[in-house]
């Protein structure tokens, strides 16, 4: 299946054009060198920094003269070179399967030309236009390299928050680069027990050829566990992993989780604002054998 169809390429050829003669030049010049240091921050934690460094270098050229067109213009370029990324990175069918739909939603957002370009949405397509994350389902996407430190794990024991995690990283010998799950919040069609059971199967694929890595993990408020009761629609986000071999690690409260927590639920909202519920960011890090192990069984089931 092609990663771009003509529309989408004609689409993005569009925004590129968008630029003066000069401009488009210069972000064709800097492209190389921005897809260079982005990638070479994508195994931090930190999810953002690829766009940092993306930014980083159209600022260093364009200076006060930097706009949306140009950052734009940066990813549009990017995406029309991302078929020969996404096949250099041996990413199995059901990634292939999603590009199309993904790709298209890219090129109809950057033709919208919606300002201010907003930072979550630069993240994300600068690491999806690099293939630095690739589609895992229609909302979630995979970053193809985080790490799971030990200092997270042992801070949690330490804080009391329990030892089994210790073991069970040790166990998944998880100081080894994990995959790590996102939500792409301009298409929440696969927000539901499917989806992200599609996205955990497409995880599973994507590590039967990465034989170096040690699952994949996600990280969010909605894994806290008192949601199983305050939001117990949400459960499945952390219950199913967990009834199958993942384990969790606690990170902490933070004002953004606050924020997430309660932008969705009346009931939430009034909980945080009554000091009765405090959201709390978890990992559920789901090792490989095991996440390959439910996948298996799962396609199994369905056949």
């Amino acid at each position: 299946m092609e990663t771009l169809a003509p529309d989408h390429i004609a689409a993005f050829r569009a925004v590129l054009a968008e630029l003066s003669p000069e401009d488009a030049a210069a972000v064709e010049a800097i492209a190389p060198f921005a897809a260079r240091d982005a990638a070479a921050a994508a195994p931090h934690w930190n999810f953002d920094l690829p766009g940092h460094a993306a930014e980083a270098a159209l600022q260093a050229h364009f200076g006060d003269g930097l706009t949306d067109a140009h950052r734009r213009a940066l990813v549009a370029f990017w995406a029309l070179e991302l078929p020969g990324r996404a096949a250099a990175e041996d990413l199995p069918p059901e990634v292939h399967a999603l590009y199309p739909e993904w790709t298209g939603r890219m090129a109809a957002f950057l033709a919208e030309a919606a300002e201010p370009y907003d930072p979550d949405f630069w993240a994300k397509d600068v690491r999806l236009s690099l293939a630095l994350s690739v589609p895992g389902a229609r909302t979630q996407m995979i970053d193809l390299t985080s790490p799971l430190g030990a200092g997270q794990v042992l801070r949690h024991a330490r804080e009391g928050w329990g030892w089994s995690s210790v073991v069970d990283y040790a166990r998944a010998q998880a100081w080894r680069p994990w995959l790590e799950v996102h939500t792409e919040s301009r298409e929440l069609s696969d927000f539901n027990e499917a989806g992200w059971d599609r996205a955990w199967a497409t995880a599973a694929e994507i590590l039967k050829r990465r034989p170096h890595m040690a699952g994949m993990l996600g990280s969010s408020w909605f894994y806290d566990p008192p949601l199983e009761e305050i939001s117990p629609r949400l459960a499945y986000l952390r219950v199913n992993p967990l009834k199958h071999g993942a384990f969790m690690v606690h990170q902490g409260p933070d004002e953004i989780h606050t924020q997430r927590a309660a932008a969705s639920s009346p009931t939430r909202r009034a909980l945080i604002e009554a000091g009765e519920y405090t959201a709390r960011s978890w990992i559920v890090a789901w090792p490989r054998a095991a996440l390959i192990r439910w996948a298996d069984a799962r396609r199994q089931a369905a056949a």
